[in-house]
Order: structure tokens, then C-alpha cells, then sequence
């Protein structure tokens, strides 16, 4: 099982990868591609799958089986007692990458390799790009199964393998007069509130602070009541408040699952 992961925080988006599905957004009509997909004949992977105990086979399987060099589950490939989970022939490690979106990126395709063993991530985003103007997302996914799909089985097994896609399109700056109305009132609402930092107006839920913030007690000098210091994670005693998340964005998303019949491994 590959796994492909976004995390999105104001602008900035973290992927992380493990396997040979794949994250591409699209800027401006161009491809950037937020990930790599770990397949056995990459350098870095066979060094790896070698030094495990294992081979790499001519048609780039890990000794015959897999096709893909890392994945969660698969343990027959994880049994090398002198060696950490990270360095086994197939590992669930991650690839990590951030990007910080602008307002000229337009959408982002997640997908297992069913689609990119028949398209790039050009063909994908040139794919879906005219389509979103006219079309519901859902469909979108659609048409694109369609397209990769092979017309028989007769063939090297392109088009045959099981296709998962998620297309999330980003709207920058695009609220709703209702999303405004609302954001208002909580703003008016949160006026007297105790906790007025804690709390972003757009959606009234706590704050993403990439600070842990911890609190100790301070007591008066006549002891008569108690008030409360914030303290960071770096242990400093400079008094800090969680940030405030912007909600200047919102994004929308459909994801659709076609099974087809196939000898890999089932990808999500």
C-alpha cells in the first residue's frame, strides 16, 4: 500500500510520499511536481534494496516481486533482523517536500501510479486544467480514468491497473459573501472573549501554532490569586500567543476509486 499525504497550513503545503503514487499542483498552467516516486532502479533505492540482502531484477522488481521500493505493509520484504525499518529493502519512510503556494496555483491532482504509468504530470495538469471551467471535479476524475484506461488487456499492462485520483482545487481570495457575513460575526462574537488569540474568526477552531504552547502559574505577591505565564517550546520566558490562521483561501476536492484487475499490490 503506497500512501501519498498533503497537509495544508495557510499556504504552505506539505507532501509526504512513500511508494510510487504521486502529488503535482499546478501553477499557472505548469506542473510542479510535489514528490518522487521510489521504484527499485533508482539509485537510491537499489543501493538501499541491495544492501538489504535483496535484488533488482531487469524488469525493476525487487527480486521478482514488488515493482515499488517503498510502502507501508509488505513485511515479507522487512525481515532483516540487523537492520532499522528505514533501511529495509522496502521501507515505509517518507520523502518530505513543502511549497508554499501563490495565488496563481490552480488545483492539485493526487493519484497512485495507475495513472502516471500512462501519463505525465504535464499530460495530467494539461488534462484537467481546461476542464475545470466547465465541469464538475468528480466528472473531471472521471474522464480521466477514461483516458488512461486500456481498451483490452492485450497489451505491456498500461491502462490496466487500479487508478485512485483526487483533484483539490485551490481558491484563493474567493470567499463568499456568506463566508464573509460569517466571518464577521464571529468576530463580533469573540469580542469580550478571554481567548481571543486562541481562535481563528474564519472557522472558530484552535489555531495551527507550529509552537507547543505551555503555561505555568504565577503567583501575586499577596498571594491572594494566581495568574498564568505563557511559555514556549524553546523553554524562553518571553510571554507569546499562538498565530492567528488567516482563512484567506479555500479549496475544493473530489476523489474517485477505479478497480481494475491487476497483479500489483492495491493502491491508495
Amino acid at each position: 500500500c503506497t500512501a501519498v499525504v498533503t497537509l495544508l497550513r495557510d499556504k504552505q503545503l506539505f507532501v509526504a510520499n512513500a511508494g510510487d503514487s504521486r502529488c503535482v499542483v499546478c501553477r499557472n498552467g505548469r506542473a510542479i511536481e510535489m514528490s518522487v516516486d521510489h521504484k527499485p532502479e533508482d539509485t537510491e533505492e537499489r543501493t538501499r534494496i541491495e544492501k538489504a540482502g535483496y535484488k533488482v531484477t531487469l524488469d525493476g522488481r525487487v527480486s521478482g516481486g514488488l515493482n515499488l521500493s517503498r510502502a507501508i505493509g509488505d513485511h515479507a520484504y522487512k525481515k532483516t533482523a540487523k537492520l532499522p525499518p528505514e533501511e529495509q529493502a522496502i521501507t515505509a519512510l517518507p520523502d518530505i517536500r513543502m511549497l508554499t503556494l501563490e495565488d496563481q496555483d490552480e488545483f492539485m491532482v493526487i493519484a497512485c501510479d495507475g495513472i502516471w504509468n500512462f501519463m505525465s504530470s504535464q499530460d495530467v495538469v494539461d488534462f484537467v486544467r481546461p476542464r475545470l471551467k466547465k465541469k464538475q471535479i468528480s466528472e473531471i476524475c472521471e474522464e480521466l480514468f477514461m483516458h488512461c484506461l486500456a481498451p483490452n488487456t492485450s497489451g505491456d499492462g498500461t491502462g490496466c491497473d487500479n487508478m485512485t485520483a483526487i483533484i483539490v482545487k485551490f481558491n484563493f481570495n474567493k470567499q463568499s459573501t456568506t463566508e464573509t457575513s460569517q466571518e464577521l460575526n464571529v468576530s463580533k462574537s469573540m469580542e469580550h472573549s478571554p481567548w481571543p488569540t486562541m481562535f481563528t474568526p474564519v472557522n472558530n477552531k484552535r489555531s495551527l501554532s507550529p509552537e507547543h504552547v505551555a503555561t505555568e502559574e504565577i503567583a501575586d505577591d499577596d498571594n491572594t490569586s494566581k495568574k498564568f505565564k505563557t511559555i514556549p517550546e524553546n523553554g524562553t520566558d518571553e510571554i507569546t500567543s499562538p498565530s492567528k490562521t488567516t482563512g484567506g483561501f479555500s479549496f475544493n476536492s473530489a476523489s474517485t476509486t477505479n478497480n481494475n484487475n491487476s497483479n500489483d499490490d492495491q493502491q491508495h
